[in-house]
């Protein structure tokens, strides 16, 4: 007899789970196929529709994937970082947008993350980086750059500063607090900002990193953070 005396979201949360827990310690292989729904409805004693909703839950969080067909199935995603990234950056925005975030306390915590990438880039960094970080300071400086293209550039820059510690675990947690973080402080600042200033903190960053100067990655950073607050602080002074 099927357990039906439980309600059906909280099973298929469990079987999830179950199944999630089952991938994180490697009992099933990436790659694998899982049991059919009719296979697992008999494991776990409960109805395909269950099945069908834990699977739609594991498939929302990238830990499955489906194909059709008579080879088809469910199978064991294989979670690249890259791929994560996304996600990383949408919960990120989610939670700045959905709580109240003081401008000040999101700059703090976005400048002392990428701070901790600036040893690993001044040691890891290749001339590719130096090419694609020169190519973004090329475009900040052009006069006819639109707002929305300059954040975009200034977004894609620090990116590129991330990536260059080469570790793809920092690279993702990363994406989120510049993806997320840099625009909320463009959107506040860049009515009242330089674009001149910024660039020249660019400059100097990009410098430091040519050079493999790790302190001088971190004072640049520090500088621009200075910068960046005194301007949030005088432009949220002004509105009250």
């Amino acid at each position: 007899m099927k357990n039906e005396n439980r309600n059906n979201a909280s099973l298929s949360t469990e079987i999830s789970e179950q199944i999630k827990e089952s991938i994180i310690n490697k009992e099933l292989d990436v790659g694998s196929r899982l049991p059919s729904e009719l296979e697992l409805a008999e494991q776990f004693n409960v109805g395909r529709s269950t099945i069908r909703e834990a699977l739609k839950r594991l498939a929302a969080q990238s830990l499955i994937r489906t194909q059709r067909g008579a080879s088809g199935g469910a199978f064991i995603n294989h979670i690249k970082f890259e791929e994560a990234h996304e996600q990383q950056i949408t919960t990120s925005i989610l939670l700045l947008s959905m709580n109240d975030v003081k401008f000040e306390t999101a700059c703090e915590a976005r400048f002392a993350l990428e701070r901790a990438c600036a040893q690993f880039a001044a040691h890891r960094r290749t001339n590719t980086d130096i090419k694609e970080i020169e190519k973004e300071i090329l475009i900040q400086g052009q006069s006819n750059l639109t707002d929305e293209e300059f954040c975009a550039s200034d977004i894609r820059l620090h990116r590129i500063l991330v990536d260059c510690a080469k570790n793809p675990i920092l690279s993702y947690q990363l994406a989120g607090a510049v993806e997320a973080m840099q625009p909320l402080m463009n959107m506040i600042t860049y009515t009242v900002r330089s674009r001149e200033k910024i660039v020249s903190f660019h400059k100097t960053i990009m410098r430091s990193i040519k050079n493999r100067d790790a302190e001088g990655i971190n004072v640049g950073l520090s500088n621009l953070e200075i910068y960046t607050k005194t301007l949030g602080q005088n432009l949220l002074e002004s509105y009250k």
